[in-house]
């Protein structure tokens, strides 16, 4: 499990992370007290990538499409 603040992870960095906490709870191998520590990191980083996706989905949504499906312009993403 990483130390980093999940705040300041990528979206590949926390799914990647995610992942291995997934992989460990399944497992069935870890203390109690460990797996309710993963389980709350694993929260924080499924909230992460949901709002890091959000985000990429509204960037998208802002490219307009001209004649012939081809991007003709596009604004800038205002996240506030």
């Amino acid at each position: 499990m990483s130390e980093k603040p999940v705040g300041k992870m990528s979206f590949e960095e926390a799914m990647k992370e995610l992942e291995g906490v997934v992989s460990q709870l399944e497992s069935g191998e870890v203390e109690l007290e460990k797996s309710i520590t993963l389980y709350q990191r694993g929260a924080a980083l499924k909230a992460h990538c949901d709002a890091k996706l959000a985000d990429a989905q509204a960037r998208v949504e802002k490219i307009r499409l001209g004649e012939g499906g081809a991007p003709d312009s596009t604004e800038p993403f205002d996240a506030g």
